[in-house]
């Protein structure tokens, strides 16, 4: 089984930066926000490569009954 635990943490780190990015106070800070999540997004990217794992837009495209057969397997 993956230890998938840096990956998780990476979206919470992700979350906070976009959450950073909303109640950023200027335009300086929202792009500082919005490059820290592109920065964050690749590191999750490249997370996902090294755990041998689709990339995110393709897990979204499975359907449930693969995605239980994959859990189950």
């Amino acid at each position: 089984m993956r230890n998938t635990s840096h990956l998780v943490a990476l979206h919470e780190s992700l979350n906070r930066e976009q959450h950073r990015l909303t109640v950023a106070r200027n335009q300086k800070e929202r792009e500082f926000r919005q490059h820290c999540i592109m920065m964050k997004q690749r590191e999750i990217d490249a997370e996902y490569k090294f755990l041998g794992m689709p990339p995110k837009d393709e897990i979204e495209k499975i359907s449930a009954d693969d995605l239980l057969a994959e859990l189950m397997a």
